[in-house]
């Protein structure tokens, strides 16, 4: 992805407003460019050199080990191991029964082992070139996410054409292993920013919640079109604004469908997910989107402790029934 994509994804998806970089002096910062985007995470309580080191060496750890196109990562070794079980970390092993997990819950809507369509279309290089129908409906008859064994720390694919990818939920797993890693190093302020994939420890460090700016679809990046006032919470928003290309007048988006291996059809532009875990909330604003915005509120309201804000193709904001009580 080139710089200017990571910033734009950065900024786009949610935006600090809160102004806390001048809130303390000792303030500290680590900023890297991994997972394929923008990666921030700052510390609003004094600590030592060590703690910092350690989140570097702990963000660089996770930089691969969930890619499907980097050579002997997990989920590459799965995915080239033509059906036969491969030793996985319990990292992995983990992350995988959580996206079969959110594949029950959707009724299929979602689903990881999209990797066989993913892999045909290109939302980076500004190609702007639609894959054969032919080779979509191929790779498609392989998504099937039942067809994932996991045994313990052993992961198998029953159908050795398949292939996983944990793209849309990864950044949130990491999010959250980050935050156990801060709250052990008894840090209780700070900031987790993965491209734009917010998780809060605690509040501001005078006792205040931040400000969360939502992009205005299709706005300039930055401009918000609502703001949310949050503290100890994940916040992740999923977008056809993101990453996108036109060809013939039609936009193409990132967030396949694995129903049909085509962007998702429907009437939302965004949904935002918030909820204490960031593993949780980016699946859900996946999942949310692939739904539909009917289907997803009904959805998220079912849920405890989980709060929605819907941007639909009109751009007007719908809020689930108990919208941060």
């Amino acid at each position: 992805m080139k710089l200017k994509q990571m910033i734009a994804v950065l900024s786009s998806v949610a935006m600090l407003l809160c102004g806390c970089s001048s809130a303390n002096a000792k303030d500290q910062t680590y900023s890297d460019t991994l997972y394929d985007t923008v990666v921030k995470v700052q510390i609003l309580d004094p600590v030592n050199e060590n703690v910092m080191s350690g989140l570097k060496s702990l963000c660089q750890k996770y930089n691969t080990m969930f890619s499907m196109y980097v050579e002997g990562s997990d989920i590459y070794n799965i995915n080239h191991a033509q059906g036969m079980p491969v030793a996985v970390s319990s990292d992995t092993a983990t992350l995988i029964k959580k996206g079969i997990y959110y594949g029950d819950l959707s009724n299929g809507s979602f689903d990881i082992t999209i990797g066989s369509v993913s892999q045909l279309w290109d939302f980076t290089s500004g190609s702007g070139t639609v894959p054969d129908a032919d080779e979509i409906a191929s790779a498609l008859s392989h998504v099937n996410y039942k067809n994932i064994s996991v045994s313990d720390n052993t992961v198998q694919l029953l159908d050795p054409n398949a292939s996983i990818d944990v793209g849309a939920i990864a950044k949130g797993y990491i999010a959250d292993r980050i935050k156990d890693y801060l709250k052990k190093n008894g840090v209780k302020h700070a900031v987790i920013d993965l491209g734009g994939n917010i998780l809060l420890l605690g509040s501001k460090t005078d006792g205040s919640k931040y400000n969360i700016g939502i992009q205005k679809p299709f706005g300039e990046t930055g401009e918000p079109i609502t703001s949310i006032k949050v503290a100890n919470k994940s916040v992740v928003t999923t977008g056809i604004y993101q990453r996108y290309f036109e060809a013939d007048g039609k936009i193409y988006h990132h967030i396949l469908d694995p129903r049909t291996g085509y962007p998702c059809e429907n009437t939302l532009y965004s949904d935002t997910i918030i909820t204490d875990s960031s593993l949780t909330a980016d699946a859900l604003s996946t999942v949310c989107y692939l739904m539909g915005y009917e289907a997803a509120s009904d959805l998220i309201d079912q849920l405890e402790n989980v709060d929605a804000l819907f941007i639909t193709n009109d751009n007007e904001i719908h809020y689930t029934k108990n919208f941060l009580r």
